[in-house]
Order: C-alpha cells, then structure tokens, then sequence
C-alpha cells in the first residue's frame, strides 16, 4: 500500500458549555459534538517529505496541525515518517469553529496507522491524538457523542439525524486562546442544566435539546454577524441556532432541505462560506490504493 486517502469530517457543537479552570490549566467542557458531511480530503502517501494544501492561506510548515499529527504517530510507534507526503484539499474553513485541522489531524493518524499497518485500535489513536489537540479524538471517532474534560473523553450518543444543516461563517476568524481569555475574565456568565440537556440528548430528544442548549462563547466572544444569520436562519424555518465551537460560524437546524436551501440562498449573498449538509455517523472516510 502506497496511498491512503481520507476524508475528513468537520463538526458541530450542539452543546457547549465551560464549567472552569482544570487543575492542568487547560479548561474543562461539557459538550456534544456532532459530525457533518462538510468535509476536507486529505491524502497521505510515500514519497518525498511534503505538505500541499489547497488554501494558500493554510500554512505548510511545523505550524500545521497534521505535522503535529505525524511527529505524534512516529513519536509513539518509532516509525521514521519523514517519507510522508500530505496533501489537503481544503473545504473547511480556517479558523471557524467547525474544528478543521483537528479533522485534518485525525486524518493523518488514521492514515499512518493505515499506511504502516500498525492497527492501532481507535483508543490508542485516541490517546495520541489528545497530545496533539483537543478535538482531534472526537474527529477520530465522530458521530454524535458525549465530551468531557477537554473534549478526551468521550461517550455516544443517540444519533442526531433527519434534519438538515446551513453552516455559515462570516468573513472573519476568532482565536481560540482569545476566546478562552475572554471566558476566564467574563464575570456573571450563565450555564445550561446539563443534567436536563444529557438525560434528553441520551433519550435521542433533540427538539427538547434545542429548547435548553446553549453555546457559553456566545456571552463573550463578539462575532459582529451573528445575530443577522440568525435572523435569516430563524425566518427560513430553523428549529435552532447556534455558533459552533469558539466561533464565528453559526449553524442552523432544519427540518427539510428545502428550508435549508432558501435559507442558504439568502446568505450566499453577503457571506463567503455558507453550506448546507447533513448530520453524519462518522468522523473519517478511508480508503486506501
């Protein structure tokens, strides 16, 4: 085998909640996560030691989270992986919330692992994927689920399925460690009744999860085009609506295509990066030549 090619699954938080300060300095979560069929196709071959991407705005050097990636895999198999050449096809947007290097990452994990018949199981690729970011072992597994912590620890959930989604990012990108920032010196923030939200999330009670859910970076992190595509999304029929992640894509819930596409009609006009997809039972597609 000389080539796997993956495609790389962006996602959605349909919760998401910080509860403090971890003992590591790192702050803990409460979220569900859910994949969608938005998706970057990465490819991972032998050949001479190279990153190409798509998006000439995405760096190609040890910034990129799929190097991190590969130093982590050679660092925990002691396979040289300096034989890899990577090359991204770049359709989710950079800096959205949508958690696009990390899909991008897990990728490469999934792909190495393929590519050097190691079979690691989905728990050690889980475990090297923590060390190098924190959705990286939700974009591993994908699907709807349960994460806690820093996003490490997982549990499914019942699918989230039969609607359809409109993810819109606004021309501007929103730095995680900022938004983190803002939450430690925010004063009077507010949280979901998480007890409630799980024991409905666990029934499969999406409508019920819609009515009490909440993304916590949404009381702090300025995204000055919010409330306008919220505004269309809730004319076009959403269910619900809520940014993603730290920001600043807002994704809506629809409960049929057609909604979603009016909806996204309207918004192509005055924003750069609109998509409608689907809720998906995976993180990553593999094949292998």
């Amino acid at each position: 085998m000389n080539k796997v090619t993956v495609r790389a699954h962006a996602k959605i938080n349909l919760l998401l909640d910080i509860t403090g300060t971890l003992p590591n300095g790192y702050h803990g979560l409460h979220m569900i996560m859910q994949s969608v069929s938005l998706c970057d196709t990465v490819t991972v071959e032998r050949g001479a030691h190279a990153l190409e991407c798509s998006d000439p705005a995405v760096p190609t050097d040890a910034r990129n989270i799929v190097w991190k990636a590969a130093n982590a895999f050679e660092k925990a198999t002691g396979i040289d992986c300096t034989d890899t050449r990577i090359t991204i096809d770049k359709r989710i947007p950079s800096a959205a919330g949508l958690a696009g290097g990390s899909a991008d990452g897990a990728a490469v994990l999934a792909a190495l692992n393929r590519l050097h018949g190691t079979d690691l199981s989905a728990g050690q690729l889980c475990r090297i994927g923590a060390a190098v970011g924190a959705d990286v072992p939700f974009c591993l597994t994908g699907g709807t689920c349960l994460a806690l912590n820093i996003g490490d620890v997982l549990a499914p959930l019942p699918a989230f399925e039969g609607y359809t989604l409109v993810l819109a990012k606004p021309d501007c990108g929103v730095s995680t460690a900022e938004a983190y920032a803002a939450f430690d010196q925010a004063i009077g923030v507010s949280h979901p009744h998480f007890t409630q939200l799980l024991f409905d999330a666990a029934k499969g009670d999406w409508p019920r999860v819609f009515r009490g859910t909440c993304n916590t970076f949404e009381q702090f992190v300025e995204v000055v085009d919010r409330v306008p595509i919220k505004s269309v999304m809730r004319r076009s029929g959403s269910l619900f609506s809520m940014m993603s992640g730290s920001g600043p894509t807002v994704f809506g819930v629809f409960r049929t295509r057609a909604e979603a596409e009016s909806c996204a009609g309207e918004l192509q006009t005055q924003y750069p990066h609109v998509f409608v997809c689907d809720p998906v039972p995976y993180g990553l597609q593999i094949e292998t030549k």
